[in-house]
């Protein structure tokens, strides 16, 4: 397992301080409010109340043993942009911040981020692709054009076998997973034979253009 410190408990700070340590992962979280310390102290291996904008507090608690540091200061831009400054300074291998705007997330890039997040945007692209249709239950993003979909099937596709379908040639996408409710089960990378139910769930990787065909299935 891997050990994280998030720096910040906005909304987002705290459901992935609780997310990656009941995955078993190592957690550490700072935050000034001693409230909201309390509510996560529980879930988490060491929770410190600290005013991460002060260089001394963070050069002290062994952030550059961590696999990574994620800056999560909620609408304290100034505050995430120090910290990542400081954490930059202090040579933290690894260094995610939270941007609330393009222009935030360029500085934080410019003063030593690795990896910028957008957690409100990304959501809010990421329900928009699943009301496109009525069968969409979950879009993924990779990037380079490439997403993971998580459908209902259409009636036109129910009852008849992958290998009738066709999927892979007709449209170059991949059947990467069926999650059956009656009976329940997953079955990984199904095989040609595998006959669509009304009660799967299909999981499909593929380029953005081609899973818009899909999506438009009847």
């Amino acid at each position: 397992m891997r050990s994280f410190t998030i720096i910040g408990l906005s909304t987002f700070g705290y459901f992935l301080a609780k997310y990656l340590a009941a995955n078993g992962h190592t957690i550490m979280v700072i935050d000034r409010d001693e409230e909201k310390i309390d509510k996560i102290k529980s879930f988490v291996y060491k929770a410190i109340i600290a005013d991460a904008t002060d260089k001394s507090t963070l050069s002290g608690i062994g952030l550059t043993e961590m696999d990574a540091v994620i800056v999560s200061l909620g609408d304290q831009i100034d505050a995430s942009i120090l910290v990542t400054l400081y954490l930059h300074e202090l040579k933290v291998k690894n260094i995610i911040a939270k941007a609330l705007t393009e222009d935030h997330g360029k500085i934080l890039e410019i003063i030593g981020a690795n990896r910028i997040v957008f957690p409100e945007r990304d959501e809010a692209y990421r329900i928009s692709r699943t009301m496109e249709s009525d069968y969409i239950l979950d879009n993924i993003t990779l990037g380079d054009g490439m997403s993971i979909i998580e459908i209902i099937p259409p009636a036109s596709i129910v009852g008849k076998s992958l290998g009738q379908l066709d999927l892979r040639n007709k449209y170059d996408v991949l059947v990467l997973v069926i999650k059956e409710v009656v009976p329940e089960n997953v079955v990984m990378i199904p095989k040609a034979n595998h006959v669509i139910k009304d009660s799967d769930v299909l999981i499909i990787l593929g380029k953005d253009k081609n899973l818009e065909k899909i999506k438009k299935m009847k």
